[in-house]
């Protein structure tokens, strides 16, 4: 045994690997990315790890794993759920031989971007059975269990993180692996399982998908994994009781505490700890209800544990108060903290809370420095920005008559000043699909699709070869630096061959493009601002589907190299402090100094984009020496 200060996302595939995985797969998206992350890392002996085109693909691989009897983990964000959810309907209908669990992290407060999506919504959709670990070794200790649940049972189950638990970081005993016979794999001929070929497979599935969930249910609560404490009742009457799922009921017993403070008794409140969000837990829940007249539900995002409450509460006649979001004491959006607990128990009890009961919280939160994010100093995505903006000067249209859409990933970032270039983002690959849509909608001036490389094999593809069907005229613009960069520079399916892990290859967007039947196919270099723009400007002008691909290596994995192509020295002197190296490029690296600016030789990659925009010779390009 070893004690280990680990996070939450590697909790989850340490917790597979002693479970005995065979396969791990994923797509990169925060805040789930670090449990793959770390188990390439590890490169574990005998255990299949890669990072799939999409959660799509990485689902069915996962699935392809288990119906062959061995255990598989599939991760993934929440919006990956909606990419894999046409596939994971039909998974959970045909269930699983082995264990197969996707493990999905949600990001209440948003701090990854995207929606505040709750993947609760996809468990009770799907009659699936999910496991939501409080902290970071609930998530190391409830792996095992998760696999051995999906084997009793013979479907897919889900365990569900937050932001907050997948990041966190905390000690953690780790375990021997524990002894799961290496099996052989087999081949299970079945159409009646494997297939939705007719009505009367499809609902036979179906009838056999409720009363897998109906099976975990009775395992979960035979495992006592949901934890409920009934208090001692003052003066023999019914109290307050309280329902607390995933992070936020790591924060009861802080938020307890902090009550006391305020004439709380905490010996008298009881509390169930929900580690088995679905089904829901309905009769920890009656017991609850039968010693309690009161009942504060805690949950961050959607208020499924509260509706599954009330419809407990009708069918076991109970009268009291719930307290939670349907009532408005708590809002849908963000996440939790512990003023939350502190602040439903207040109105649960009538507490007078003061005001000042968190100020030392809002003072730090006020301090916090209030920008917008950026792109790297470096990063040849900067040099595409200014020449879109460059082009769309040069045919004399005004920025606002140009629509550029966007998409996912550190592309979107020139939606932010000084670039304000691009308009849009909906999700993985719909800049494309969505341009299109502005054509036929009757835009008559360009519209541009922007697109990374990595969003670009995900879900991109099918979109050009849309256009390229019905000879849509757009310029799409894909960015290729090379990886994916924004959740932390995984691997892509364009990732240099000796970047890419050992036995795989990679595949050239360059050939790609052509082989779909786009005629008009542009390649730069986007530290060369002035060719750039002069390419895009051409295809703006072209007919039909033009595609620029800009292509440099994203500047992270350079530097990491310890390779840059230069620095940038400032010649005072010549120096008017027009600003226009700041204002144009935006670059961190670029400083105001005194008369002058001034270049941060740590930042500063060498790119020389600030250079082509000076036009006082105030900024020169050196080698590194």
């Amino acid at each position: 045994m070893e004690m280990r200060r680990i996070s939450g996302n590697e909790a989850v595939v340490l917790g597979a690997l002693r479970a005995g995985v065979k396969v791990a797969v994923g797509y990169p998206g925060t805040p789930s990315t670090g449990a793959l992350t770390s188990l390439l890392a590890m490169r574990p002996a005998g255990v299949h790890v890669e990072w799939s085109t999409n959660e799509k693909v990485a689902l069915e691989i996962a699935t392809g794993a288990a119906w062959a009897g061995q255990r598989a983990l599939c991760t993934m964000k929440m919006s990956g759920l909606n990419v894999a959810y046409d596939s994971l309907i039909s998974i959970a209908y045909s269930g699983a031989v082995g264990g197969l669990v996707v493990y999905v992290a949600d990001d209440p407060g948003v701090s990854a971007g995207m929606a505040e999506q709750d993947s609760r919504g996809f468990a009770a959709m799907s009659d699936m059975p999910m496991l939501e670990p409080a902290t970071v070794a609930d998530a190391y200790e409830i792996m095992p269990f998760a696999f051995d649940l999906s084997e009793e049972i013979g479907g897919p189950v889900f365990v569900r993180l937050v932001t907050a638990t997948a990041n966190s970081l905390a000690p953690v005993e780790l375990l021997p692996r524990l002894d799961v016979p290496e099996r052989e794999p087999v081949l299970i001929r079945d159409i009646t399982r494997f297939t939705k070929a007719g009505s009367a497979i499809c609902m036979t599935q179906h009838r056999e998908l409720i009363a897998r969930l109906a099976r975990a249910g009775q395992i979960i609560a035979g495992r006592k994994i949901n934890r409920l404490h009934l208090a001692g009742q003052a003066g023999g009457r019914p109290g307050l009781g309280i329902i607390a799922a995933g992070t936020v009921a790591s924060y009861l017993a802080e938020g307890l505490e902090i009550a006391a403070g305020y004439g709380l008794d905490p010996d008298v409140i009881s509390t169930l700890e929900v580690v088995g969000v679905h089904p829901f837990p309905q009769e920890e829940a009656a017991a609850l209800m039968r010693h309690c007249d009161t009942i504060l539900v805690l949950e961050e995002l959607e208020p499924h544990l509260e509706k599954s409450l009330y419809v407990a509460a009708r069918q076991n006649s109970f009268d009291g108060r719930i307290i939670g979001k349907l009532d408005g004491t708590f809002s849908r959006i963000g996440e939790y903290n512990v003023s939350h607990v502190v602040r439903g128990i207040a109105a649960a009890l009538g507490l007078d809370l003061p005001a000042t009961a968190f100020q030392g919280r809002r003072e730090a939160e006020a301090l916090a420095a209030q920008r917008p994010i950026t792109v790297c100093a470096g990063c040849p995505h900067r040099g595409v920005y200014m020449a879109i903006n460059q082009a769309i000067r040069k045919l004399r249209y005004k920025r606002d008559e140009v629509m550029v859409t966007g998409d996912i990933g550190c592309t979107i970032l020139g939606m932010n000043p000084p670039f304000d270039t691009v308009w849009t983002e909906i999700s993985m690959g719909a800049s494309i699909s969505l341009a299109q849509g502005y054509v036929h909608g009757g835009i008559k001036t360009p519209v541009i699709a922007t697109i990374g490389d990595s969003t670009f094999f995900h879900a991109g593809i099918p979109g050009l070869i849309n256009a390229v069907q019905h000879n849509v005229p757009l310029t799409l613009i894909i960015m290729d630096n090379g990886w994916t960069s924004m959740t932390g520079m995984q691997v892509n399916p364009g990732t240099a061959d000796a970047r890419q892990e050992a036995g795989d290859r990679r595949l050239d967007i360059a050939r790609i493009v052509p082989a779909l039947g786009v005629d008009h196919f542009f390649v730069v270099d986007p530290f060369d601002f002035a060719d750039t723009a002069a390419t895009i400007q051409r295809a703006l002008t072209l007919p039909g589907v033009k595609v620029v691909l800009a292509r440099q290596e994203c500047v992270m994995p350079a530097l990491r190299r310890d390779e840059r192509p230069g620095l940038v020295r400032v010649v005072a002197e010549n120096c008017n402090l027009c600003k226009l190296c700041i204002t144009v490029t935006g670059c961190p690296a670029i400083s105001l100094a005194e008369g002058t600016v001034e270049i941060d030789p740590l930042l500063c990659y060498g790119c020389g984009l600030c250079v082509g925009v000076c036009n006082r010779d105030a900024l020169i390009e050196e080698a590194v020496a």
